[in-house]
């Protein structure tokens, strides 16, 4: 009876010791500090000060005071309408152009996602300084159009229909990155398989392609959802007065009223917002679904009947008009039509990267496109300025920091959570995606809000650590998929041959993960050096970097200035893409293969 009484005890005892035992996971440990520290304790601190009155007393006034507000519930209105519509276009929009992606050959298709990135990753403040430029009332479209006959050319901007315009824009490379993925593990077979047993292409496509790249599209409209929810710097620019988002009353209630409390109530109903929103997608697909993964029965039940049910109406409708096209348009093939779309749109996501670059040598004190003669002067102003050469300086140097916290931390959690096989890892994995999922106004208040305790604002390190928590979580998902691609056999083989792990890791890890890491390396810099937000209330207004500068110049005057310092910046994107294609290309024989 004694050893049938004590018998539970070891059994527990060997769980706890698997579970806490010296492993791979625990590579991440200092990973999951660094959130913890730098994210969730300040987060949480931010978002409790709404909750609490002067006296310490638990409350729900503020919330009130917003919820009998018509300005507020209006600001909140239009907050969740544009971002419903931005995600909507983007999935209508990016769905074609991913699907003529992930039909191209491996090199040219890695070429092409470049140029569609190449807008994704280029400061919000160019391409939105560009938009200024090209639909202002001088502008080529504003022209254009009085040459087509076309009336409104001269009020395209600071509308809703230009805010979601150039929203669309910045977030449709996003959809299509998240979606090419799923695509790309289609089996094309599978259609072909399809249409041999009696279906049209327009119902293999619908009930077969689009069926198993519905995961791909549930997470890309997750991630525009929740990244257009903080969205400022486009309505702010471009935008009305009735065009104003949630991020922008965050930022007047804190910078310029000092109302911590009231800020801080709306950054809770922002941060809510997100976390419903993950609900609703972990209901249907699963959080897990985000790393690559499978969960079973995640859509099983009446959602997966309603998709095969919705998927195959589809089916039928455009099976009729694929025969109507057949029989009344002939010679128009459908892979013809989606190239030339394809087509379309990238050359319409680098216009106003493209526009940008000829405003930059003229010769005049204003903004025009065409420019008017030419002249280098802009970029002797640039370069000659103390304070925009600080500010592109300082931009580096965070950014160069950036991208090597990022890679040492999350190159670490990548590796202990690649090789584990502990029941945590499911948990740090959402830690490390946490970041990603909170709007940046929310992280750089919350950042403000301890470095302001810690004495710390208006250092270059405090802005170092900001820009490392936005990028953390992105710089994590690629060296994720890096180390988990790795043939770790190989390792094995090595250390049976009697190489020493230094040896291991020296002649066979890092050249087949290098690749990777530099991608994430390049990723951790981009995200460091476009960040405005951080810097708008860490920086303090005396450590200005080159996105703050440019910000404050398009607040203040616009002038051709602004435009020299964004060619510089679309250089800097352009070397580091250069850099990743350069790294990713196959080496000796598999080039020629």
């Amino acid at each position: 009876m004694t050893m049938a009484a004590t018998s539970p005890a070891p059994a527990t005892a060997r769980r706890l010791s698997g579970l806490f035992k010296a492993g791979p996971f625990w590579l991440a440990v200092p990973g999951l500090a660094f959130i913890l520290v730098f994210f969730l304790v300040p987060t949480v601190e931010l978002m409790s000060i709404s909750f609490f009155d002067k006296a310490g007393s638990l409350t729900l006034a503020t919330y009130s005071k917003i919820t009998a507000s018509s300005v507020y519930l209006r600001v909140l209105s239009t907050t969740f309408s544009v971002a419903f519509q931005v995600t909507l276009w983007c999935l209508l929009l990016g769905y074609p152009l991913a699907c003529w992606l992930s039909g191209m050959p491996g090199r040219r298709q890695r070429v092409m996602l470049m140029f569609v990135l190449l807008p994704y990753w280029t400061s919000a403040l160019v391409k939105n300084f560009a938009w200024l430029a090209l639909l202002g009332r001088n502008g080529i479209v504003a022209a254009g159009m009085e040459k087509l006959g076309l009336p409104g050319g001269d009020a395209l901007l600071f509308s809703r229909a230009t805010v979601i315009f150039a929203m669309v824009h910045t977030m449709l490379p996003l959809a299509v990155v998240t979606m090419m993925p799923t695509m790309n593990q289609i089996d094309r077979r599978l259609t072909m398989a399809a249409e041999t047993l009696g279906a049209t292409g327009a119902q293999a496509f619908w009930q077969v392609f689009f069926h198993l790249s519905a995961r791909g599209v549930a997470t890309a409209g997750l991630l525009v959802f929740v990244s257009s929810l903080g969205f400022f710097i486009t309505p702010t620019l471009v935008g009305g007065p009735k065009d104003t988002m949630i991020s922008q009353l965050i930022i007047t209630q804190i910078n310029q009223l000092q109302n911590w409390k009231f800020g801080s109530a709306l950054a809770v109903m922002l941060v809510v917002s997100s976390l419903l929103t993950i609900f609703v997608y972990d209901r249907l697909f699963g959080l897990s679904s985000i790393a690559g993964e499978s969960r079973r029965g995640a859509a099983d039940g009446r959602w997966r009947r309603f998709g095969l049910a919705v998927t195959g109406a589809l089916g039928r409708f455009f099976a009729m008009g694929e025969t109507f096209a057949r029989r009344n348009l002939r010679g128009v093939s459908g892979r013809g039509v989606l190239s030339a779309y394809g087509w379309l749109v990238v050359a319409l996501l680098l216009f106003p990267i493209v526009g940008v670059i000829p405003m930059a040598f003229t010769e005049a004190e204003f903004l025009s496109f065409p420019p008017v003669g030419f002249s280098l002067r802009w970029f002797e102003a640039y370069f000659t300025s103390p304070v925009w050469v600080s500010a592109t300086l300082r931009s580096f140097g965070i950014g160069f920091a950036t991208a090597i916290i990022t890679v040492i931390v999350a190159g670490f959690a990548a590796l202990g959570l690649a090789r584990s096989k502990s029941r945590l890892s499911g948990l740090a994995f959402l830690v490390f995606m946490a970041p990603m999922v909170v709007p940046p106004i929310v992280i750089a208040i919350s950042l403000f809000y301890l470095f302001a305790s810690l004495s710390m604002i208006a250092t270059d390190s405090a802005i170092a650590i900001g820009h490392s928590v936005i990028a953390l979580p992105i710089v994590f998902v690629i060296l994720l998929a890096t180390f988990k691609e790795h043939d770790w056999r190989l390792d094995q083989a090595a250390a049976t041959l009697g190489a020493t792990r230094l040896q291991i890791a020296r002649r066979v890890t890092f050249p087949m993960v290098k690749a990777g890491l530099v991608v994430g390396f390049v990723t951790g810099f981009l995200q460091s050096f476009e960040e405005l937000t951080v810097a708008l209330f860490i920086g303090g207004g005396l450590k200005t970097t080159l996105p703050k500068q440019m910000w404050d110049d398009i607040t203040l005057s616009v002038n051709p200035r602004i435009a020299a310092a964004s060619v510089c910046v679309l250089l800097v994107v352009v070397i580091l893409f250069a850099a990743i294609e350069y790294f990713q290309r196959p080496k000796g024989g598999a080039a020629r293969r």
